[in-house]
């Protein structure tokens, strides 16, 4: 969320304004809140809108048109005033990200929630279909998942059945891969026309790729017309009601209803327990407590601090109607291409300094880390091992009033209007030390500077863990705003400021990988009797533990989602004390087993890594070994020599498996069967790839970095050389920026521009360890680990 600026309005009716969200083809949305605590998002219309009577018109009967749909699964709208000198609309926020952010952070959806989805999408399109309106742009963006069901959102450019108001001649308006055929025929459109782009969400939600993912808007729409939708990934029981969604004839389509008692035949008021995979729903919990950050202004707003008059020019980011769209704001609210829809821009990011005010370590002899004047500066935190306390006056307690305004007002995280939303709420205000201990003057704010080209940013803070404590090839993890390195000590440090938070020894076996779920960090118990603990990531302590009852003893954990763990243990048989390897679930409710299966022979008891993709468990071994099981019963549904001779994690994304070697390839998910391969053009052979917001990037030995296009194996572009002549090996992407870093110690920590693959800066420790870089990010900071030295820097 962005600050308010001198030319928005302090607020709006009721309405005192919190910041703004976002922009669209129509105006700007605020995040606000009314005198009693109600937490809403406000669209405001443009200034040269405002006075174009037309418009003025048609914006009333939109009104009219969103205030007739009300239902559990739709956004409702709240308030509006269509009569102001600029007209707003105020709705309820909905807590939870979109179908499209989820999807691209966490993958497609297991089979149980895309049921549920389905089901709910199906009982909003029946509220919506009743009162004699048609949704006309149903696709993921539109769609917002919470933890007690899915809410349909953007009725701006709904129609009335009877009598198609307010169409306009040869306007397409939808999304393409997502409008029926007939409405690309220019035919009539009707309530069938939402079930098409149900089928086509439902697909989307279940493999992670659009029915119809042609190269250009063009090219789909003659797809959607004369060809065939491509549902490789749907799970088979879905596979005939999406199908029949997809139909060409619309009169062959299912009514929204029959799809509602398909997919939950005892109704909807069981379907949502549970809906969401753990990790989407830790997401929602996260970022619903941002929200209790964000105070109401209090007071009458200042003088010259209102509404501004009717002859402000137009807010430059939302730009006019069919303006070109700022890619920025696609990443960030996630709004797939809709037509008629205009743009809006983010705000400039910055920077601060190292710690106690002892310059940073530098980058490259002939480019030194840039940190603009008056950058605060951070104190080393505290000797290693301890526990910082937390002090009564660091962390102000939420009101009650405060509370219980956001439970009034649906605390949200995306705002439910046309187009414009935001669910990764960022805290601009610093002021606050919240680092459990004081730590120092560390930047707390988000409000960095981006350093020129080719100058790598300061360091925010630097620490420096005890002697060979930390376990150097485990990637980093993140839990609200904490940051969890494998080793002993386990220890966690505050994102801001590098102070210690907690700390526990003798609690992580060597080489532990991280695993969160549920809320929880996931351990195998050092006790060595094959339990499996849960600790609290906030404070440490142990709220969970395994009841195997001897049946099982843990070895490793694989993977785990929002229901179960995935683990590899010895299993007791039942006619003799020999104890045989195999893959099992416990389930994460009851710390019980809910299902075990032998491992194959040959393969490996220990160097195993995993990760779960939607429905399928994949893992690998040191022994080239790619194998899939099916997590509902653990079926093994193939294993083939596929991987190389060291265990990694596999990518795995829209329906596919990615790897390295000589060439780099994709295998299907469900077969093990070769989809494409790249060749590496002459270079040495890859590392093994990671998929980063649906794009498959991958390093090779010859120091390049590539980018991949995964559906079709097409490279999109190749850093020949991003620095040192070492590649990053570990990618994320942070507000419109990918940052990598580098399995070799020369390489460090880089930063690229995701479009064109263009270095944007390098840094390097020079501190002359060999142990691996790696990198994570906690809002706007990235953390990085090389050896047992601990980097912040911002990222911009």
């Amino acid at each position: 969320m962005d600050p308010l600026l001198s030319d928005d309005p302090q607020a709006l009716g009721p309405y005192r304004l919190l910041g703004r969200i976002g922009a669209g083809g129509m105006g700007r949305v605020y995040l606000a809140r009314s005198a009693g605590g109600r937490t809403v998002a406000v669209k405001v219309v443009r200034p040269d809108l405002a006075q174009d009577t037309g418009f003025r018109g048609r914006f009333r009967q939109e009104v009219e048109i969103a205030r007739a749909v009300s239902g559990r699964y739709t956004a409702p709208v709240v308030d509006a005033d269509t009569d102001a000198s600029l007209p707003w609309l105020a709705t309820a926020f909905v807590l939870g990200p979109s179908l499209t952010e989820v999807v691209e952070e966490h993958g497609p959806l297991p089979e149980h929630s895309v049921r549920a989805l389905g089901a709910g999408l199906a009982a909003a399109l029946t509220e919506i279909h009743a009162v004699g309106l048609v949704h006309r742009d149903l696709k993921p963006s539109n769609v917002l998942l919470a933890a007690d069901g899915p809410r349909v959102i953007d009725f701006g450019i709904a129609r009335a059945v009877d009598g198609n108001r307010m169409t306009q001649t040869g306007v397409v308006v939808g999304s393409p891969g997502y409008i029926p055929p007939e409405q690309v025929l220019g035919q009539r459109v009707g309530t069938a026309g939402d079930v098409f782009a149900l089928g086509a969400v439902l697909t989307y939600a279940a493999t992670g790729h659009g029915a119809y993912a042609e190269a250009t808007p063009a090219a789909v729409l003659y797809q959607v017309v004369h060809g065939e939708p491509d549902l490789g990934g749907v799970p088979d029981r879905l596979l005939g009601l999406i199908t029949s969604c997809l139909h060409r004839d619309p009169d062959r389509r299912p009514a929204p209803a029959e799809v509602l008692a398909a997919l939950a035949p005892d109704g909807t008021a069981t379907a949502f327990a549970n809906w969401l995979p753990g990790a989407v729903a830790s997401t929602i919990a996260t970022h619903a407590a941002r929200l209790l950050d964000l105070e109401t202004p209090t007071g009458p707003p200042s003088p010259g601090t209102g509404t501004p008059p009717l002859g402000n020019p137009a807010a430059p980011d939302a730009g006019p109607p069919g303006a070109p769209r700022d890619p920025r704001v696609e990443q960030r609210f996630g709004t797939a291409p809709t037509y008629l829809l205009g743009a809006g821009k983010d705000a400039a990011p910055g920077t601060g300094r190292s710690e106690g005010g002892v310059p940073a370590p530098a980058g490259p002899a002939a480019v030194q880390p840039y940190a603009p004047a008056g950058a605060g500066a951070s104190a080393p935190s505290g000797p290693g091992g301890t526990t910082a306390p937390l002090a009564s006056g660091d962390v102000p307690a939420p009101s009650r009033r405060r509370f219980l305004g956001l439970a009034a007002g649906g605390a949200v995280g995306v705002a439910a209007l046309g187009g414009a939303g935001v669910w990764a709420l960022s805290n601009r205000t610093g002021g606050r030390n919240d680092d459990g201990g004081r730590g120092g003057n560390a930047p707390e704010t988000d409000d960095f500077t981006t350093p020129p080209p080719g100058t790598p940013p300061a360091v925010l803070w630097h620490r420096t863990a005890e002697t060979d404590s930390l376990n150097g090839d485990r990637p980093l993890a993140v839990h609200n705003g904490l940051l969890l390195i494998s080793g002993d000590p386990l220890v966690a440090r505050r994102a801001t400021t590098g102070a210690t938070v907690w700390s526990r020894k003798g609690v992580a076996t060597a080489g532990a990988p991280l695993i969160l779920a549920d809320g929880k960090l996931f351990l195998v118990s050092t006790e060595y009797n094959g339990d499996v603990i849960g600790l609290d990531p906030d404070t440490g302590k142990e709220v969970w533990r395994s009841r195997l009852g001897g049946d099982l003893t843990v070895q490793r954990i694989l993977a785990a989602d929002g229901e179960r763990l995935y683990v590899v243990a010895s299993v007791r048989t039942e006619d003799t004390t020999e104890r045989l390897t195999a893959v099992a679930a416990i389930t994460i409710r009851t710390g019980r087993m809910e299902w075990s299966k032998p491992r194959d022979k040959g393969t490996m008891d220990f160097e195993l890594e995993g990760t779960v993709s939607g429905d399928r468990l994949v893992y690998t071994d040191g022994r080239s070994n790619v194998t899939v099981r099916d997590i509902a019963d653990g079926r093994q549904l193939w294993s083939r020599k596929l991987g190389d001779d060291i265990a990694w994690r596999p990518a795995v994304h829209a329906g596919r498996i990615f790897l390295g070697g000589p060439q780099l390839r994709a295998v299907r998910l469900d077969t093990g069967e070769a989809d494409w391969s790249l060749s590496s053009a002459g270079r040495l052979s890859f590392y093994q790839p990671m998929v980063v917001n649906g794009v498959v990037y991958a390093a090779d030995h010859s120091g390049g970095v590539w980018a991949v296009d995964p559906a079709r194996g097409r490279k999109l572009w190749l850093c020949e050389d991003p620095g040192a002549r070492r590649a990053p090996t570990e990618f994320l992407a942070v507000r419109g920026t990918l940052y990598g870093a580098s399995y070799d110690d020369a390489g460090g920590v880089f930063a690229l521009d995701p479009a064109t693959g263009k270095v944007r800066w390098h840094y390097n420790d020079n501190t002359g360890s060999l142990d691996q870089w790696h990198v994570t990010a906690a809002g706007r900071r990235l953390l990085a680990t090389h050896g047992d030295e601990i980097y912040a820097l911002p990222a911009v």
